[in-house]
């Protein structure tokens, strides 16, 4: 009965908001205002041409959800409101100038306020542990513990009777008083109008969750009904889209599973003949994906190419031995499986309403790297930082730094398998010595998942780290994840930091099509000694594609001076030149674009950029900043692995006999896909995700004795704290991993 009155029954049932609706005009770009039946329900704002189709939920003409929303009004015009939401659409509303406007707009905005407040707490908070899940109380459970306490109240009851039958035979009534007596009564009525009113508390749980099976199942059928009509009007979109790309560029190769989104395949060989390099070596690009689903990252990613800036590509084999330095592997143990008899939609459509991070994927969607080797891939670049670290030049130590982290993405081009999720303390590090760096990562948190990396130069010459947590959207056809953390480098030499943060990556044709990566929004990189920064804008993918990929900016001196502009493509390569030249070639780009069409001359290059071909026009005065090298000859068959990312889960003696037992390269079910055991790698999987659940409830259990006893139980190499440059908050490196005392760690495998 505790249960009740803590409240633990009402587990997971959601506070409702109080409808709203009534009749509005809306804006509209093609028809001006219009009059719509508008509809306020569960943080979802809704129009409808007249209240009966709203009444009957038909003839929809739109909807949006307001997490996020934010109202504004015009001072001047008391009938005027608008409403930007999430993806930054802005709705355009009026109510009627009769019946005191200015009153009923007020009533309008407080409603849209309370609703955004719904939709942002139960879109945004994070997911419930499972074991408050299991702490949740059926009816069925209430029902027996009712049982129990009335086999109580009856035999409560006999002895209380049997006690009174005694008393009055023995003839003790008179020596007993009466007052006694009559408390003896009334215990054994209270016991009866308990036990009485415990049966109605369970008639209205009863009454109530069979009112709550019934909604379920209603929304079951709806949601499925939903989910047909999406896949239905996704396949739609997808033919007609094909329709328009084959229309308008007759002589490009797509195939049926290709759409003008899947563009990126005109990326595949990126050829930039006309680029003139610098005179370094460095190496291949670099890789960060998230936890997130299908390779969603929080973005750092990477790829590291062992190429000199003259386009003149070393054999891998050669780079690896360059100085006595040991040779690591070109190639996995065994080729990836096909995913083409299997659909992600299918796995999809019967999560619907679930968190993402919460969706057990089948194993045939991930890649055998764990999610703190494909933070690892960030390092890809390090070049870069070192480059950086010897200019005496801040404006060009900006240069590498903002080259670097567009690099930061370069591998997340085509790799749409998912890494496995971190483990609660799992570890992963990396030491190369050719690269000159040293990196510990680890699994700090689940509930978030967090993952924070800590990485230094080998000569003391930098330091770079961070924390990631992605933040998933499913948007029907596509997933998003919107990274949050801070990205942190430090040049002590020049007593540096500089921080930024990692664009939005997209997974597209969730439902059909062909697989593709997105990377789009802004970062901003702040020099917080010089208070130089440098701005970058990653394009989204136009109608046509053209600006697939594309990432432009410009650097600022400490004035707000802009000195340089950047341009480039996030899969390819990164430029700077002057900003005259730069606006001088926007200007003679926009005209001649202008001509072409005003003549209808339309060319396939503009629209749909031909596969291989280059798609970067370089504008003369620029300097190559960095250039990606292409794949190895099996990457295709090795989950589009760059040849880094081959070598993050070797494992030999040397490595097995310094690294700890949480080192991602001791994961069973990650070792067994690297070797094509798919079924032993999903058995594994299976194991340890239930081993970590059966921990999670230990340590729930527990009290703070248990884990005074048990250090391991939380992070062992990192601490939460402020950033020290810019305050928020963020996880630290607490030291000593290095000095190899590896006891008392979790056994998590």
């Amino acid at each position: 009965m505790k249960q009740i009155i803590t409240g633990n029954v009402m587990k997971g049932m959601t506070r409702h908001v109080k409808m709203f609706e009534g009749p509005l005009w809306k804006s509209s770009r093609f028809f001006g205002w219009r009059s719509y039946w508008v509809v306020l329900q569960d943080g979802v704002l809704s129009w409808y041409p007249k209240q009966s189709d709203a009444d009957s939920n038909t003839h929809r003409q739109g909807c949006k959800p307001l997490t996020q929303a934010q109202s504004m009004i015009k001072a001047k015009d008391n009938c005027y409101f608008t409403v930007r939401c999430f993806d930054n659409t802005v709705h355009h509303f009026k109510v009627s100038q009769t019946n005191d406007p200015e009153s009923t707009r007020e009533r309008w905005l407080e409603a849209i306020e309370e609703h955004s407040a719904f939709s942002t707490h139960y879109c945004s908070q994070d997911p419930e542990s499972e074991e408050e899940e299991d702490n949740a109380v059926s009816v069925h459970e209430l029902s027996d513990s009712l049982q129990r306490a009335e086999a109580c109240h009856q035999k409560l009851e006999t002895e209380v009777l049997a006690l009174l039958s005694m008393v009055k035979e023995d003839g003790l009534a008179e020596r007993v008083p009466t007052a006694v007596v009559q408390k003896l009564k009334e215990v054994c009525e209270a016991s009866s109008e308990t036990c009485s009113s415990l049966h109605q508390c369970l008639g209205l749980f009863s009454k109530q969750e069979g009112a709550r099976s019934l909604k379920l199942e209603q929304e079951l059928e709806k949601n499925k009904i939903l989910s047909e009509a999406l896949q239905t009007l996704a396949t739609e979109h997808h033919e007609l889209e094909q329709s328009v790309v084959k229309g308008s560029s007759p002589r490009s190769v797509l195939s049926e599973d290709e759409f003008h989104d899947a563009l990126s395949d005109s990326d595949c060989e990126p050829v930039l003949s006309s680029c003139e390099t610098a005179t370094h070596s460095y190496e291949d690009g670099e890789d960060f994906n998230s936890e997130l689903f299908c390779s969603i990252s929080s973005h750092l990613s990477g790829r590291m190419s062992r190429e000199d800036r003259r386009g003149e590509e070393e054999d891998d084999d050669e780079v690896a031995s360059v100085n006595g330095v040991k040779k690591y592997r070109t190639s996995l143990p065994a080729p990836m499986f096909s995913r083409n008899d299997f659909s992600i939609w299918s796995i999809l459509r019967k999560c619907i309403g679930m968190e993402l991070s919460k969706i057990t994927m089948p194993v045939i969607f991930n890649e055998p790297l764990s999610f703190l080797q494909r933070l690892t891939e960030y390092m890809e670049h390090t070049y870069l930082i070192h480059q950086a670290n010897a200019s005496d030049d801040s404006i060009e130590r900006m240069k590498c730094v903002a080259a670097f982290a567009v690099s930061a993405v370069a591998s997340q081009w085509e790799r749409t398998g998912k890494p496995f999720n971190p483990l609660l303390g799992e570890t992963y590090e990396l030491v190369r010595d050719d690269l000159g760096f040293r990196l510990i990562s680890e699994q700090v948190s689940h509930h978030p998942p967090v993952s924070a990396f800590h990485a230094e130069g080998l000569q003391k010459d930098f330091v770079f780290h961070g924390s990631i947590y992605p933040k998933l959207k499913f948007w029907g056809k596509s997933v998003e994840a919107e990274p949050k953390g801070i990205i942190t480098l430090e040049l002590p030499k020049h007593n540096e930091a500089y921080t930024w943060t990692n664009p939005t990556c997209c997974v597209h044709n969730i439902i059909v099509g062909q697989l593709w990566i997105e990377q789009y929004g802004s970062v901003e990189v702040i020099n917080h000694r010089t208070g130089e920064k440098c701005c970058l804008s990653f394009k989204p993918c136009g109608l046509f594609g053209k600006e697939l990929h594309k990432v432009e900016g410009y650097i600022l001196d400490k004035s707000k001076k802009k000195v340089y502009n950047l341009y480039g493509k996030w899969t390819e390569c990164m430029y700077i030149v002057d900003p005259a030249s730069f606006e001088t070639h926007r200007k003679n780009d926009k005209k001649a674009s202008e001509d072409k069409k005003s003549s209808k001359q339309t060319s396939d290059a503009e629209e749909t950029p031909q596969l291989g071909g280059d798609s970067l026009e370089v504008i003369p005065g620029s300097q190559l900043l960095w250039r990606i090298a292409p794949r190895p000859e099996n990457s295709a068959q090795m989950y589009n692995f760059t040849t880094f990312a081959m070598q993050l889960n070797e494992l030999d003696k040397e490595i097995e006999a310094v690294i700890p037992k949480t080192d991602s390269r001791l994961r069973p079910d990650i070792r067994a896909m690297e070797n094509g055991d798919i079924d032993l790698a999903s058995e594994e999987k299976k194991r340890l995700e239930e081993k970590q659940r059966a921990a999670r409830k230990n340590r729930s259990k527990s009290d703070d004795d248990w884990k005074m006893r048990n250090i391991s139980s939380g992070p062992r190499w990192f601490h939460q704290g402020p950033n020290p440059h810019n305050g928020s908050q963020d996880w630290l490196f607490s030291n000593g991993y290095w000095d190899r005392d590896y006891s008392q760690l979790p056994d998590i495998y």
